[in-house]
């Protein structure tokens, strides 16, 4: 049997908010089967949980932002990303601001807390969506259309395609294809980092986001160039980041998807308007778990062997 999972013990880092610059601690727990993903603001008194959940995403400018009578938690597809690549199920995220600390920019810091954190199996069968039929959203026209779709895969596939006409990330690469059932999350996803422009800086700020951005936390470009004196990680490291945020975003759902995704210059809003476009028709996924690890795709059957085996 596949089985749920959870983390065997507590732990805690502090870091910084990249759109709120406020310093926050981030404390992980255990938690029960069936709990799934549940974020608490310990800062609010009682504390309030906001549950990882599509239809509880509320802003999606520049992150995924889950609210809930007011109360927000943002940034948060970073170590949902995190929890999907590792296989994290079961998890309480205590947080003492409303930001995920956006650490070095990547999944990086938060698969290293799972794995210091060690895993659990949990005497529960692992629930999967599975999609059955292919589902899209649009928007835009012409040269600004992007799009986002899920097809059916006994497996977890990702493919990715940007365009920003910038030379650093032209040069770089811009697409970009993972194959889970083959590939380490780890090794060819979790350290890509979030990126952005100087030029636009002060224009993001002004609308309150990026307050805590630096070359410490992101892939920063002028018009022409990287200024981050280290260059990038991964030779597409800007796409490769678009398919960790695409994880992320998508294990909003509650669930690991048995799943094709591919996308044209998708971001948090699109993503999530896709898991919408998918729950609103019953006929295009099911429920589903494995008896037999032998049943399951490699890309979950493997996971422990693959993403949990230097721990």
């Amino acid at each position: 049997m596949i089985r749920q999972r959870t983390i065997q013990q507590t732990i805690s880092t502090t870091g910084v908010g990249l759109h709120c610059g406020t310093r926050v601690e981030l404390t992980l727990r255990p938690a029960p089967i069936d709990t799934g993903i549940v974020f608490r603001r310990v800062d609010i008194n009682p504390p309030v949980e906001l549950p990882a959940n599509a239809m509880g995403v509320g802003d999606t400018r520049m992150a995924s932002v889950l609210e809930k009578e007011g109360v927000r938690v943002s940034t948060v597809e970073h170590l949902m990303s995190a929890c999907a690549g590792l296989g994290i199920d079961n998890l309480l995220v205590d947080l003492t601001a409303e930001e995920i600390p956006i650490m070095d920019g990547s999944a990086a810091s938060f698969v290293f807390l799972l794995q210091q954190a060690g895993r659990a199996e949990q005497d529960a069968p692992k629930k999967f969506i599975r999609v059955r039929k292919s589902v899209e959203v649009r928007e835009g026209e012409g040269v600004n259309e992007k799009w986002a779709r899920l097809d059916p895969c006994h497996g977890f596939r990702l493919k990715f395609f940007i365009e920003f006409n910038h030379p650093a990330i032209d040069g770089s690469g811009q697409t970009a294809e993972v194959d889970l059932s083959f590939e380490s999350y780890i090794q060819e996803i979790a350290r890509a980092r979030t990126f952005g422009f100087m030029q636009d800086v002060e224009t993001l700020r002004g609308m309150g986001l990026v307050r805590g951005g630096s070359l410490e936390n992101a892939i920063v470009m002028d018009e022409f160039r990287i200024l981050n004196s280290g260059g990038l990680r991964y030779r597409n490291e800007f796409v490769r980041h678009k398919i960790l945020d695409a994880m992320g975003d998508l294990y909003l759902i509650g669930h690991p998807l048995l799943a094709s995704y591919s996308a044209h210059k998708s971001g948090h809003g699109l993503n999530n308007k896709l898991l919408r476009a998918l729950l609103a028709d019953p006929t295009a996924y099911e429920m589903i778990g494995f008896d037999k690890a032998a049943a399951a795709p490699a890309a979950y059957s493997t996971q422990l062997e693959q993403e949990w085996a230097a721990v």
